[in-house]
Parts: C-alpha cells; structure tokens; sequence
C-alpha cells in the first residue's frame, strides 16, 4: 500500500490562494476591493512575474520631508482625481470608471506593493488589463539630481 504524497507546502497554498482569489473575483468581492484591473496586475505580478525593464527597480530617494511633499503634489496631480486624495479609489472621476481604480490604500498593504511593481504600475498604466489608467512614461520621467519625477 502506498503512502500519500502532498505536494510541496507552497504549491499546495499557492494553489489555494488562487482558488480564494478566483472565488473572491468571480464573486464580485475583487471588483468592490481593488477593481478587477488591479486583480489582474496583481495576479500578473505574484504569478507571472514583472516585465524585465522593471524587475528589481529601486526608488532611490530618501524619505525626508522634501520628498515625501514632492510626491504628494504629483499625487494630486495625476491620481487623485480617480484615486482620491486618501487613495481610496472615490476620486471625482472614479464613479465613471470600469473597472473602478484601485483602492491604492488597501494596495499599499500588501506584500505585492514594492518598488518594481508600483514603478510598472505606474510606468505602463492599465491598457493591458482593460483599465483606463493611462501610462505615465512618456509624461513623467526619471532624473537623477534627487527628484525621482519631472512635470
């Protein structure tokens, strides 16, 4: 007789959590969390992985006060107005939106909320998952004299 084999611990949670993912989107709990362009992201991002040009990118800005009010105005000048000034995805346009915007405060708190996805995020917009989230590549840029964006 032989003995029951399970499958690698992480696999078998991976497994699961996939399962709970599909069940809490299809169930319609994804669209009213983080909107079902955001799942999709971050589905691509645990699973699939981030396109090269982003893997491993690190803000290399400080977080002194400076910066931290920089990065605010920037956020009010190009997310909040979906987003919301707490980024909670009830910005003044949000209501007019599918999928609806993320919920960046609930996005913030997850394990998936790192440099190189954000900076991604960010970078390519939403067109790939159906989201009217436009890129910012082309109108926000890197620079290297200590402002990490330029208007």
């Amino acid at each position: 007789m032989g003995t029951k084999r399970f499958p690698d611990p992480f696999i078998l949670v991976m497994l699961l959590l996939t399962g709970a993912i599909v069940v809490f989107v299809y169930s319609g709990g994804g669209a009213r969390m983080m909107g079902m362009a955001s799942m999709g992201r971050h589905h691509q991002g645990m699973m699939g992985g981030l396109p090269a040009d982003y893997v491993n990118a690190q803000n290399p800005l400080p977080g002194t006060e400076a910066v931290l009010q920089d990065g605010k105005k920037l956020y009010q000048l190009y997310c909040a107005v979906c987003h919301g000034d707490r980024g909670y995805g009830d910005g003044p346009t949000a209501r007019n939106l599918v999928p609806p915007p993320a919920n960046l405060y609930r996005v913030m708190r997850m394990p998936i909320a790192r440099d190189d996805y954000l900076f991604w995020a960010i970078s390519e917009g939403g067109k790939a998952f159906n989201s009217t989230m436009p890129a910012f590549k082309e109108s926000l840029s890197e620079k290297k004299d200590g402002k990490l964006f330029t208007i």
